[in-house]
């Protein structure tokens, strides 16, 4: 049983894809079964919309979730009603989403269901701590719609990547593609001391200086207006903490500055960074350094080498390929040997 040890460690773990239709709903269905065989009592539910029976951009056919008796979830009214199996309600509610009210429920019997959660990473975080109080040992979250933002460890302490042919029908970018989220996941973190000293700080960019324990905010709203700062703020090495996302037309500006070796540029987590695996390895290699406040665990990566369309990847040249940059599980769930 491949890396379910690992998950069992964990009181939240979210399910991520890449890329649409790269077997996450699979993954999902594996680690369900597996917990349960495990005597595992899990909860589940989704960042939005998910476990469709058809794809609604791709029109391809989608495995849905499976659920198990005594398993806790959350779906939305629309889809509890449409579900396969009896069930226990135990709580509705007060919020709504655009498919109705969430319903949290526990399973009476084996059946299908489709998940449609809450609609943001905030409240997924509650969830999560209202489906722990009823005696489950994990929650899993199905990272809906290639969502990254379940993956912050704000809300889950850890994540099983899925990957493969929907992302590319070429090898080398499924591989490239694979490897800068990995890369994003093991940015180094502050260390405590430093940590506590920010975690609290609000919306805003901060310049630090560590050594004279000097935290100010800057005179802009966000780093779209980073250009405006004079640069002579930069002549001393320090640090810059962004509280929102970091994008890419930021990190190109500051790419292009001869104070760049001067800042260590510093985000919440992986899920702040909207720039490609290309300008961040230049940003690094004219020796900018990037860290994250938290730390993201990887568990796992599931390989899927069906793309859509059907073309087929051989799947243990994928596999080796990702085992060179990363230590976790890489495995392909279709295999006999980790029949769902």
């Amino acid at each position: 049983m491949p890396f379910i040890k690992d998950i069992k460690e964990y009181k939240s773990i979210a399910t991520i894809g890449l890329e649409k239709n790269v077997g996450k709903t699979e993954t999902m269905n594996y680690i369900l079964k597996r917990l349960r065989n495990e005597g595992v009592v899990t909860g589940v539910t989704s960042i939005g919309i998910d476990g469709e029976t058809v794809d609604i951009v791709t029109d391809t056919s989608k495995p849905e979730i499976t659920i198990y008796e005594g398993m806790i979830f959350v779906t939305s009214e629309k889809h509890y009603a449409k579900k396969r199996f009896q069930a226990e309600i135990l709580d509705v509610s007060e919020k709504s989403t655009a498919l109705g009210r969430l319903v949290t429920a526990r399973a009476l019997g084996e059946g299908k269901v489709l998940l449609s959660g809450p609609s943001n990473g905030s409240w997924v975080k509650d969830i999560i701590t209202e489906i722990l109080k009823k005696d489950v040992d994990s929650v899993l979250i199905d990272g809906a719609l290639s969502r990254l933002s379940v993956g912050s460890p704000i809300i889950t302490e850890g994540i099983v990547l899925s990957t493969g042919a929907a992302v590319s029908i070429n090898p080398k970018e499924i591989i490239k593609k694979t490897k800068h989220i990995v890369n994003l996941l093991k940015l180094d973190c502050l260390e405590d001391r430093e940590k506590e000293k920010i975690i609290d700080l609000e919306d805003g960019i901060y310049k630090i200086l560590w050594q004279q324990n000097s935290i100010n905010k800057l005179p802009i709203r966000s780093v779209l207006n980073f250009s405006q700062l004079e640069e002579n703020i930069f002549e001393e090495e320090c640090s810059i903490y962004i509280t929102g996302v970091l994008t890419e037309r930021f990190i190109e500006n500051l790419t292009r500055q001869k104070f760049l070796r001067n800042i260590e540029i510093i985000v919440k987590d992986f899920t702040k960074i909207f720039v490609s695996g290309e300008i961040l390895n230049r940003f690094i290699k004219k020796g900018g350094k990037l860290k994250v406040l938290l730390k993201t665990k990887l568990i796992a990566i599931t390989v899927n080498p069906v793309a859509p369309t059907g073309h087929l990847l051989d799947s243990r040249e994928l596999i080796k390929a990702i085992g060179e940059f990363t230590e976790v599980p890489v495995v392909n769930l279709r295999e006999e040997s980790y029949e769902l």
